[in-house]
């Protein structure tokens, strides 16, 4: 008994949080409110001072702190005679590829605003982890950075983890790249597996049929029956896959011998400089610290606005969630688990 009213306890404070939220849901959208535009701009060279100033003043005695402020202020006074605006301006973007370089769809609106405000002086720096993925997805996140470069902005690209097949494919575009000493790059191949059960369906008796206009429209499946006509054709297509790939790289970075490193395999960063598919060994962490002196760096991020139902909805199933555990945890508690 005492468990069925502490049950009925729970729903109706259940209830009450969701009609609560409904109601302020209709009051939202009554009336007309303006939509994030889901783009973010962040100075990195604030947050860096400001830890610099908190790293000091634990650390030094107030002599030293007396010396910085003297040298603070010295350097605000020249920065007023050439002022912040004529710095040099790196733009910092960060792309995490998944197999579809789902990433794109951030990048291209992330690019398109920092393209009508750059200038040929500045810089974008383009933090890429990838292993690779769909030929067209990566072919297209490489035109978006290419348009970086068809504005005459200058373009880096640092990678800490990962820049692999698709992922290379956008890292050659750069005018520079930069990787950790561990970074794993190149990759510079193309690679498809297809499991086949025909023969397990045609063991328990299952027919297949596979129509098609065009004699090539398919060359393997996953259920019908494979010819070595249609795998030699589907070999030759990822042949010339990997001559367009090679193609692209080649033309992206001259400085590469591409026949003996578009062999599909890959080298750590330290190895990497050597065979020229990078051109320096250093983390992002630290080319973008050098920058804080001499220019004023922005991290800038797009993220797809949510709508007023959207926001609350996540709301309601937050609340349901801690309301939930918490009741659950009170009857496991009360029965000794």
């Amino acid at each position: 008994m005492e468990f069925l009213t502490e049950y009925a306890g729970f729903l109706v404070r259940i209830l009450t949080v969701i009609v609560l939220f409904a109601l302020v849901l209709v009051l939202l959208t009554a009336g007309k409110s303006k939509k994030s535009s889901g783009l973010s701009i962040n100075k990195l060279n604030d947050g860096y001072d400001k830890a610099k100033s908190l790293m000091e003043n634990a650390l030094l005695n107030k002599k030293a702190l007396k010396a910085k402020a003297k040298a603070r202020k010295n350097e605000q006074k020249k920065e007023k005679k050439s002022p912040a605006t004529d710095k040099k301006k790196v733009f910092v973007l960060d792309f995490d590829g998944d197999i579809k370089a789902s990433a794109v769809e951030s990048m291209r609106r992330e690019i398109t605003a920092i393209l009508a405000v750059a200038t040929k002086d500045d810089e974008v720096v383009v933090r890429l982890e990838s292993g690779g993925g769909m030929v067209h997805s990566y072919g297209l996140a490489a035109s978006q950075l290419q348009r970086i470069k068809d504005a005459g902005v200058s373009l880096t690209i640092c990678v800490d983890k990962v820049a692999a097949s698709g992922g290379y494919m956008m890292a050659c575009v750069a005018d520079k790249i930069i990787a950790a000493p561990f970074a794993i790059l190149g990759s510079i191949g193309v690679v498809a597996q297809i499991p086949n059960i025909h023969r397990l369906l045609d063991k328990n008796n299952i027919d297949v049929e596979l129509h098609t206009a065009g004699k090539f429209k398919r060359t393997l499946t996953v259920i019908g029956e494979n010819t070595d006509e249609g795998r030699e054709k589907f070999k030759q297509d990822l042949e010339d896959t990997h001559v367009l790939f090679k193609d692209f790289v080649a033309s992206q970075r001259a400085v590469l011998d591409i026949e003996s490193v578009a062999t599909g395999e890959t080298w750590y960063g330290s190895q990497a400089v050597e065979n020229k598919l990078i051109d320096e060994v250093k983390t992002s962490d630290t080319y973008i610290v050098d920058q804080y002196d001499n220019a004023n760096v922005f991290k800038v991020e797009y993220s797809e606005p949510k709508s007023v139902a959207e926001r609350l909805g996540l709301s309601v199933l937050s609340a349901v969630e801690v309301k939930a555990t918490g009741w659950i945890s009170r009857v496991l508690n009360s029965r000794g688990f």
